[in-house]
């Protein structure tokens, strides 16, 4: 993944991202972190196409996005996004919540369904299929929620905060169980982040500032 000297302003006067530029090789971890405001989610947000740079470009598995026919096919097919709030929807099961991307995509009943069950084992919760997610704690929630992003095998995943939310024993389990499909599924991550323990894990650290790059290493993020 390639991002080339992208900017985005908002309003015509807030610069979130300033001559942004940042590669990520394949099956790499890194772990972009810094004030809030600096351009993180932004940056996210324009690799995930749900918004687009006003200048600079942005290429994925060799596709460039601002040329891009159809970005909601991209999202669904080569990039996963993960959450702070993992946006379950409350009256769905677990597995149902699985299965909408793959409803999207098009994918038969009885594969969607299959699917689901296997990445709920994946993630540990295979005995939680038929729960709502009033019914699980904030860690398997948000373990539901990565399961989801999977769904559809894409080879970029997109984490904002994903253990923002959570307790620091519950949040490096979901970041052990991320590392540990990163590695089992060859995936490139680009996590934003404030937690030391992923400054651990990570491949790389990325700092932001000010909508713009301001240095990185493999320093801890403590």
């Amino acid at each position: 993944m390639i991002v080339d000297r992208v900017s985005k302003v908002y309003d015509g006067r807030i610069h979130a991202l300033s001559e942004v530029s940042l590669h990520l090789h394949p099956g790499e971890l890194v772990a972009l972190t810094g004030p809030s405001g600096g351009g993180k989610s932004t940056l996210l947000n324009l690799i995930g196409a749900l918004d687009s740079p006003d200048s600079g470009r942005i290429v994925v598995d060799g596709e460039i996005l601002r040329d891009l026919d159809d970005p909601a096919r991209y999202r669904r097919t080569t990039v996963g996004f993960v959450f702070q709030l993992h946006h379950l929807l409350p009256d769905l099961s677990a597995q149902a919540n699985i299965e909408i991307p793959l409803i999207a995509a098009g994918v038969p009943g009885g594969a969607r369904r299959q699917r689901a069950r296997e990445l709920l084992v994946e993630v540990g919760l295979g005995d939680r299929a038929e729960h709502l997610p009033g019914q699980l704690s904030g860690g398997e929630r948000q373990r539901v929620a990565l399961a989801r992003a999977l769904a559809n095998h894409p080879r970029l995943l997109l984490a904002d905060e994903p253990t923002g939310a959570l307790d620091s024993v519950t949040g490096e389990r979901v970041l052990a169980l991320m590392t540990q499909l990163r590695e089992r599924l060859g995936m490139t991550m680009l996590l934003v982040s404030y937690d030391p323990a992923v400054g651990r894990l990570a491949d790389r650290i990325v700092h932001m500032l000010d909508g713009r790059i301001e240095g990185e290493g493999r320093t801890n993020l403590d």
